[in-house]
């Protein structure tokens, strides 16, 4: 699969909470090529000491206007840089790396929470047929992600910690009626690690075929520097190269 190393021109950013923004960048050959599920390792051009490049899921695409969409949270320096960045500035980006999803699916459920939404929202634009997704948040604040599924999904089902929205709790906590009573053929994860080990132990319960996006720190994004390795059967497994996607029953540690 072929990766590219480009200059891409940022187009713009929108806030969608105070800590979590979207950066949409012009680079036509990554987007021609990116897959739902894949990745993108970015650095900030601008730096007089560059920064280790920082991997990023790839939230959705543009194929007609060559551009894609990162979605990320600002916690440290890296995101910060981003976050400051203006129309017309560029970016280092390399990729799409990484294996992605499979398209398989004919009634698809997404469980997702926080910004492991991102690479979901690329799946749920190119499924061929319409998607239920269970988001969670730890308040309603957090969950303005309904309003980026909405015109993408059949039905949406929302929790939060608190209970300021939808049903009180975790996003598992309306995992089984939704598994009993659903007929899915497929679920696809994406999130923290505590709720992905939960959700993937009552989707195989329920004898559902799932498939998970990691995220880990990545030193290179190419499977050299062996940073991003987890417990794979048999073997250890190289997530920016094996992954980010994996079916549940390919990792049993990460």
């Amino acid at each position: 699969m072929k990766k590219y190393l480009v200059d891409g021109e940022v187009l713009g950013q929108r806030t969608l909470s105070p800590d979590i923004r979207v950066l949409e960048i012009g680079a036509p050959e990554i987007a021609m090529a990116a897959e739902p599920g894949q990745f993108v390792t970015v650095a900030v051009n601008s730096l007089s000491v560059p920064l280790l490049r920082r991997p990023f899921g790839i939230a959705g695409v543009d194929r007609t206007r060559g551009t894609f969409l990162l979605m990320y949270r600002i916690v440290g320096e890296a995101t910060q840089l981003l976050a400051a960045l203006g129309a017309g500035d560029t970016v280092s980006v390399m990729g799409p790396l990484g294996h992605g999803f499979d398209l398989s699916a004919r009634h698809p459920l997404l469980v997702g929470g926080g910004v492991g939404l991102a690479p979901l929202h690329f799946l749920a634009a190119s499924l061929s047929v319409p998607c239920d997704v269970a988001v969670g948040g730890r308040t309603a604040d957090e969950l303005f992600w309904t309003d980026l599924f909405r015109d993408k999904t059949e039905h949406q089902y929302e929790t939060t910690n608190d209970g300021s929205r939808g049903t009180k709790g975790f996003v598992t906590a309306v995992l089984p009626e939704l598994l009993e009573k659903g007929s899915y053929d497929r679920v696809y994860v994406c999130g923290p690690s505590p709720m992905m080990h939960a959700v993937t132990d009552l989707v195989a319960r329920a004898g559902v075929p799932c498939q998970i996006s990691l995220e880990k720190y990545m030193g290179c994004g190419l499977g050299a520097c062996l940073s991003c390795t987890c417990s794979g059967i048999g073997k250890r497994v190289k997530i920016c190269k094996d992954g980010p996607v994996f079916w549940a029953g390919e990792v049993t540690e990460w």
